[in-house]
């Protein structure tokens, strides 16, 4: 069974404050791209999860979260079967873009129905919960409200047509270390989460870029400034606004289409040839369903 693992950006990140359980009080408006990896599962006769994932900086052993989910599936609904499973990895890695969430999610859901199991999405999403914040969000997918520690999730207005130019630098981020970094002392402007959510009922890509706002871009661009050129240049190559995905260091581009995405992504690949560069859009619907 194939199963589709999409990425996502983050259109508002704002951090409320800290939990009595150690984690960031969050609120988030996701959205679900269509830069995505490829999950393979089936079953086998050894009872074993046997993982397929020849990636450079990639666990392929029980510390992977792909194995801690299907470990987890597993033992819940007591299956009394082995899966094999494979990874085509796409979306870049430690990147603030859900990559390793994403894929745990498509374990999940290929599961479910690799086994006719017919759990809902709210199962799943409580069962991956316990693994990951990112994961609920990524079972279910489309533009999504998360709060609490990005766990709760609410379906709110889906992204207009657009497209986005996605931009990885060289290097990789920490969650945890973006995180535990991060000062609210020093932020002096919030994400004005209810804007965005009229701006979406409106379908107003506009006021969508014009709202667009990451807390997190206080830690991580003051540790790598040059996000913030990268940022700058998008918009000069044409882009309507541009922001850091989650807690970063990939940088996203908002167009009004694809043809202009691509023209976008073509002048700053141009000047910058060592980033990876990608043209995606969003996706309102889970494909991988």
């Amino acid at each position: 069974m194939k199963i589709t693992a999409n990425g996502k950006i983050n259109l508002t990140l704002d951090i409320l404050g800290k939990r009595d359980d150690g984690y960031h009080e969050v609120e988030m408006i996701m959205q679900a791209i269509d830069l995505h990896d490829v999950i393979m599962v089936e079953k086998n006769d050894s009872c074993d999860i046997i993982l397929d994932c020849k990636v450079d900086g990639v666990d392929d052993d029980k510390d992977n979260l792909i194995y801690k989910a299907a470990q987890l599936f597993l033992k819940t609904y007591d299956v009394n079967c082995g899966v094999n499973i494979s990874l085509q990895k796409n979306i870049p890695i430690a990147a603030g873009l859900a990559g390793g969430s994403a894929d745990a999610a498509a374990v999940l859901r290929g599961l479910n129905e690799l086994f006719a199991l017919n759990k809902s999405d709210d199962d799943l999403c409580e069962l991956g919960g316990q693994l990951g914040s990112d994961i609920p969000f990524c079972i279910k997918g489309g533009t999504m409200l998360a709060t609490g520690r990005g766990e709760k999730i609410a379906a709110v207005d889906a992204m207009p047509d657009c497209a986005f130019v996605v931009v990885k630098p060289k290097i990789g981020v920490s969650t945890a270390w973006v995180y535990n970094n991060y000062k609210a002392e020093i932020v002096e402007q919030h994400p004005a989460t209810k804007s965005m959510l009229a701006a979406l009922c409106n379908k107003s890509l506009d006021t969508i870029c014009k709202t667009l706002d990451n807390v997190l871009e206080s830690v991580t661009i003051n540790r790598y400034p040059q996000l913030q050129e990268y940022k700058k240049m998008l918009c000069t190559y044409g882009a309507k606004a541009a922001l850091m995905s989650g807690s970063g260091p990939s940088v996203f581009a908002v167009c009004d289409d694809k043809k202009k995405a691509e023209d976008v992504a073509q002048k700053f690949a141009a000047k910058y040839k060592d980033l990876s560069v990608y043209v995606t859009s969003p996706v309102n619907e889970n494909k991988g369903r």
